[in-house]
């Protein structure tokens, strides 16, 4: 069955504000306070985007769950962010449009808790706390000062907003005079639609999203998206010939990328900077400096040239985040000023920084993280399974395709596994390829070598996994 084409919503400065105040004295009627939580858990909307600013303008933290979460999935995470109200549906979400419009902040006082996950798959909200009306302003002003957002602005937003990037795009748009064009959920054609009649200005991308649209057949071969000033992709790998395909569709200086995560943000990186240095995601943003440390070190070092490393970075005062009642994580994460996600990369002398891998395990497939450990929790409880190990593998569209190999004492096992990823796991965690094989490599100490995996299955070396 063809998925039925998304809506699109234009959503204009002033009457957002309005929403937002409704919304904001909704949760103040319902006993919210500030530094409580609300949780939010469906698809992308001009009502979604107003209930969140309406929240965090008034010192209430939105916690934006993926929308495609099973409902197991999903009972985890709201039991652990122990929200004062909780959003489901849009019967939920259009009853908060109707309170008695409130006060608000000029600026949000906290930023959206997401949940991302560690090596272990447990899943961890990664929280700024509330900030008070300067810290706001500094945290608004750190993000204009890159992307320079416009009253002007016609910001497309592609992505869910419940990725913080959409979210920080969204915002600072609107909190600038600026307008959205919303897509309920990614579709080329559609996004190929809303570039050519509404002509944003703006907009954020992963490059699996401009892969999709660059292979459009009805897009003309020397067709211009000429209104975009701003092209920005992040959230997954972009391969070079992508990227320059890219450029030739857009104005000259509008394709950035950053490199960041659902913690922070660390570099910036414009078109000419890119084709001066291949491959780099950039340099630290104004107010940071990143620096490149051995793993077991207890010192952050000045610099390490072009030495692979766990990449760290001083961040301002107002950039500060923690992991929600996890202070072993937040620890494990930060010394004094400068905090780590645990990807490695390496920085040259003119302080490029390139990435040479991400956290130890993570997949990143469409931009979307996906954690082996949770996607083998699941497949590990299927009869028959001896043993397995969840791996991510290139792939042209995606960036990353989750695959997994798997040991079984009998047949049937693939057709089991597949029947319980599609009942417990959100599409996007479910394996693409399944590999069975007579056993897994191991180390001498009995551990899954799961970067090995590729080669050991004839697929590809282990620096290419």
């Amino acid at each position: 069955m063809t998925p039925h084409a998304p809506t699109v919503e234009v959503l204009e400065a002033q009457e957002a504000e309005d929403r937002q105040r409704r919304v904001a004295g909704s949760l103040i009627a319902r006993g919210c306070r500030v530094g409580d939580r609300v949780v939010f858990c469906l698809g992308s909307s001009a009502d979604l985007i107003c209930a969140v600013l309406g929240a965090a303008r008034i010192g209430v933290i939105p916690v934006l769950l993926n929308a495609t979460l099973t409902e197991a999935e999903r009972g985890v995470l709201i039991a652990d962010a122990q929200p004062t109200v909780t959003v489901l549906g849009q019967a939920d979400l259009s009853l908060l449009l109707t309170g008695r419009p409130a006060e608000l902040a000029p600026f949000p006082l906290t930023r959206p808790m997401h949940y991302t996950s560690g090596t272990t798959g447990r899943p961890k909200g990664v929280t700024t706390g509330v900030w008070d009306e300067d810290t706001a302003r500094a945290v608004f002003e750190d993000e204009a000062a890159v992307w320079q957002f416009d009253p002007h602005d016609l910001h497309m937003v592609c992505s869910p907003l419940y990725h913080t990037v959409s979210v920080r795009f969204s915002a600072g748009t609107l909190l600038s005079g600026g307008s959205l064009a919303i897509l309920s959920r990614f579709d080329a054609t559609t996004a190929l639609e809303v570039l050519r009649r509404l002509r944003p200005t703006t907009a954020f991308l992963v490059p699996t999203h401009l892969q999709r649209i660059l292979q459009l057949g009805e897009l003309g071969g020397d067709e211009q998206f000429a209104s975009l000033r701003l092209l920005a992709h992040a959230g997954a790998p972009c391969p070079p010939s992508l990227k320059r395909a890219t450029m030739e569709r857009v104005r000259p200086g509008a394709v950035w990328e950053f490199y960041g995560s659902t913690e922070a943000q660390f570099t910036v990186c414009g078109p000419d900077e890119w084709l001066e240095h291949p491959g780099t995601v950039g340099r630290a943003r104004v107010g940071r400096r990143l620096a490149i440390a051995a793993v077991d070190d207890g010192d952050l070092p000045e610099s390490i040239d072009d030495e692979v490393g766990t990449i760290w970075c001083d961040m301002p005062p107002f950039a500060r985040f923690s992991y929600w009642g996890n202070e072993r994580a937040t620890r494990e994460a930060w010394r004094g000023t400068a905090c780590t996600v645990g990807d490695l990369g390496r920085l040259d002398g003119d302080g490029y920084l390139y990435l040479t891998g991400r956290r130890h395990d993570l997949i990143i497939s469409g931009g979307v993280n996906v954690y082996p450990a949770e996607v083998e929790a699941v497949l590990a409880a299927v009869p028959g399974v001896v043993q397995l190990a969840v791996f991510g593998r290139p792939d042209d569209q995606w960036g990353q395709k989750v695959c997994v190999a798997y040991v079984a004492d009998g047949p049937g096992a693939e057709d089991d596994m597949r029947a319980a990823a599609a009942t417990h796991l959100a599409p996007y965690k479910r394996p693409k390829e399944y590999f069975g094989t007579g056993e897994l490599p191991h180390t001498a100490t009995g551990k899954v070598m799961r970067r090995a995996i590729p080669r050991h299955l004839g697929l590809a070396s282990d620096s290419d996994a």
